[in-house]
This record gives C-alpha cells, sequence and structure tokens, in this order.
C-alpha cells in the first residue's frame, strides 16, 4: 500500500490516544508468562506485542517472530531458562541478517544449549531450555541494551539469581532503568552500581495490575507535526510527566524546536510556540537512538542543520537506519552525511515534492518522514508497516485533517 499524504490544514488541534508502549508490553508480557497471577492493562496493539503474545502462550517447535527484534531477544532468554522446552527461534530475511550471538554467548555461560541452524551468530536458533543454577555472566555493554533486558527478565526465575557485568561503555541505560524498575514494582530485588547489575531469586509475587504507559515513541511523530505547523495544540494520552521511557527526552529535545509540553492528569499536551528562533541543533542520542529518524525529518521541515551522535545502533535495527536516512532525504534535496555513529544535516531551505520515501520494512522510516506532509506532498510506500508499532498511525492523521489517499 502506497499513500500519498498532504494537507491544506496548518493548524493543527486535536486528542489522539495512543497505543501502549512496545517496550512495556514486551517486557510485561514476558513477566506475565513467568508470574501468571499479574494482568495487564492498555498493552501495545503492535505487530511486534502480538507476537510475542502469540509466541508465550503457544506451544510450536517453531517460534517465527517475522521482524520483531525485541521478541527474538527476550524470547531467547525465556526459551533457554524454560526447563524441557526445546524450539527453533526464526523470523523474517531481515531478521536473520540481525545479530544475536552475543546474547547467545551469554546465555551459553549459564550453561543453556542453544546452536545455529544456518549461520553462526544469526537466526534461526534451536534452544534447549535448561534449568539454570549458574548465577554470573558478563556482556558487552555498548550493544542493543535488548540484550541485557532480555538476561534480566528472566533473572529472578533462576534458582541462584542473576549477577550481570557488562564491559565497556553502557548503550540505552533508559531501557535498563525501565527493565528493573517494572521487576521493582513486582517487589523483585534488584542493584545496578557501577556496570553490575543484580537481580535476586524470586518464587512468585503478589496479584497485581500492571497498566502501560502510551508509547513515546510513537508520541515523537506528534511533536514532529506540532514542530512543523503554522500553529499546533495536540493532546496526548496516557502519558507520564516522570517516565520509564527513555523517548521522552523528546520534551527537552523538542523544546529547543520549539514545541511547549505541559501535562494534566495522563494527558499530555503539545503546543506550538510562536516567533520561536530556530538554529542549528546537537544532540547525544547514544540513550534514545530510536528518535533519531524523526528529529532529523523535523530538522529538515524547519530548513535548521543538526549533528545527531551515539547512532551506532541504528545499523542493526529493522534496517541500516543511517544509509536510509542518507538515501531518502538526498531525495528529497536534503545535504546529509553519515558515519558508522553519527549524522550530519546542513541547512537547507528547499524540499523536493511529491517525493517517493522507500521504507525498508522499518515503522520508523514511514512514519518519521510523513509529518513533511505539512510542507509538500509525499508519498510513503508500503506504508502498512507502520503495523508493526502503531497500527492506528494513519487514522490518526487523518484525524487532524491530513489527506491521505492510496496510489
Amino acid at each position: 500500500m502506497n499513500l500519498l499524504l498532504q494537507t491544506n490544514y496548518k493548524n493543527l488541534q486535536g486528542q489522539i490516544a495512543v497505543t501502549g508502549s512496545k517496550s512495556e508490553t514486551n517486557r510485561l508480557l514476558l513477566l506475565k508468562a513467568l508470574f501468571p497471577n499479574i494482568t495487564l492493562a492498555n498493552t501495545s496493539n503492535s505487530d511486534d506485542s502480538e507476537v510475542m503474545q502469540k509466541a508465550l502462550v503457544g506451544n510450536d517447535e517453531i517460534v517465527d517472530i517475522h521482524h520483531a527484534g525485541t521478541a527474538m531477544r527476550f524470547l531467547t532468554a525465556y526459551f533457554a531458562v524454560n526447563e524441557g522446552r526445546e524450539v527453533v527461534m526464526t523470523g523474517s530475511g531481515r531478521m536473520q541478517e540481525r545479530p544475536i550471538k552475543i546474547l547467545v554467548e551469554a546465555l551459553t555461560q549459564l550453561g543453556v544449549e542453544i546452536s545455529y541452524e544456518k549461520e553462526e551468530g544469526y537466526p534461526p536458533i534451536r534452544i534447549k531450555g535448561k534449568k539454570v543454577t549458574a548465577s554470573k555472566v558478563s556482556l558487552a555493554a555498548n550493544v542493543s541494551s535488548q540484550y541485557i533486558s532480555a538476561l534480566l527478565l528472566v533473572a529472578s526465575k533462576l534458582e541462584n539469581g542473576l549477577e550481570l557485568t557488562l564491559e565497556g561503555e553502557i548503550t540505552s541505560i533508559p531501557y535498563i532503568k525501565m527493565t528493573l524498575a517494572l521487576l521493582n514494582d513486582l517487589d523483585i530485588q534488584t542493584s545496578f552500581e557501577g556496570n553490575v547489575i543484580k537481580v535476586y531469586p524470586k518464587e512468585a509475587v503478589v496479584s497485581k495490575e500492571m497498566v502501560v504507559e502510551s508509547d513515546w515513541s510513537s508520541a515523537s511523530y506528534f511533536f514532529s507535526l506540532v514542530a512543523l505547523a503554522d500553529a499546533a495544540s495536540i493532546t496526548l494520552s496516557s502519558y507520564k510527566e516522570n517516565s520509564l521511557q527513555g523517548d521522552s527526552a523528546l520534551v527537552s529535545i523538542y523544546e529547543k524546536m520549539g514545541v511547549k509540553t505541559t501535562y494534566e492528569g495522563n494527558k499530555m499536551m503539545l503546543v506550538k510556540q510562536p516567533d520561536f528562533k530556530l538554529e542549528t541543533v546537537n544532540f547525544d542520542l547514544n540513550n534514545t537512538p530510536d528518535i533519531a529518524q524523526t528529529i532529523v525529518v523535523t530538522c529538515l521541515g524547519l530548513g535548521i542543520g543538526c549533528h545527531l551522535t551515539g547512532l551506532h545502533t541504528l545499523k542493526i535495527k529493522e534496517t541500516d537506519r543511517l544509509e536510509a536516512l542518507k538515501i531518502e532525504l538526498t531525495k528529497l534535496g536534503a545535504d546529509i552525511s553519515v558515519t558508522n555513529d553519527s549524522l550530519t544535516l546542513n541547512t537547507s531551505q528547499n524540499i523536493n515534492h511529491n517525493v517517493r520515501i522507500a521504507t525498508y520494512n522499518d515503522h520508523r522510516m514511514a512514519m518519521a518522514f510523513a509529518p513533511l506532509a505539512l510542507k509538500v506532498p509525499i508519498i510513503i510506500d508500503d506504508a502498512e508497516v507502520v503495523s508493526k508499532s502503531y497500527p492506528d498511525f494513519w487514522n490518526d492523521l487523518r484525524e487532524l485533517n491530513f489527506e491521505i489517499s492510496e496510489l
């Protein structure tokens, strides 16, 4: 499905209910599988979370998680400690190009038996679940935080808990802290001192309802819309001012691009600041790499430059996001350069019209470029890819008077 996006409404007003956080949902789905007496509310309706849920309740030997990277990492750890269960974890063609070796080696240190079905270091993998008594493991810290969270989520069910030593500079600390905070909410004892994380064993937890906060990564597109509109006031729910999600850094980032954020109850209000002076921005996104695409597209739309660093994990996402950004932004007329971990966009006032944006099976490519329709008509190819994290995205844009037509 290819969509043409355009709008004559440059004054955006509306209220949007954003689906629950995919990151929180997938962590809580795994914890619910370990502790069935907890209940969940406001869970994500994303493809990734549905895949995760299906895998956790199913009994199939072959577990296909399609494009869901979080599910691949979390379920690898889950099935590894599921005594007596043998599964083959596989996924899409792109998933079979995304590395899993670091997590497999960590689980092997704990005595789990995992083998590669095709290429060493990549899915598909065969996992023979075992009772784990070992309790110490070390892991490179400058890789995807999902490897770390995968181990932490199952740690309380290990006979002796887990002491995890992180080697080197730690990436995406907010996501690790989110995992630990959810464990603490269930009265599972943890500590995080220096580069050592400990999770203590816990046989059972008390019955409790866990309410998932709405997804901050999904909120990023509305921050971008407000920044690019002539005038705007958009209310989003359900959000907390003191969020566990790292992407809540959007508030301070977009403040530098003319968006003011206030809170009332579980609602967050985004308002465009009139006559805001714009200038080139520099951000280290080591802790929040998922919002890089949104930020650079916003800067192009605002006619300002940006320099973004801390982006090394983007090369192993749904696509090589740095290279994809360079290709698609260049089509729009941008002057952009990328390295292995950074991106530089030079100031430019002109944006090419009716450009077709390729999405590379990457939901964030589709949604990050959509707000540019406030400036020029734009075509998003394979637009259905948004269902990976935000199935209602195009309908929510229609609520803001965007004209969206299928080509």
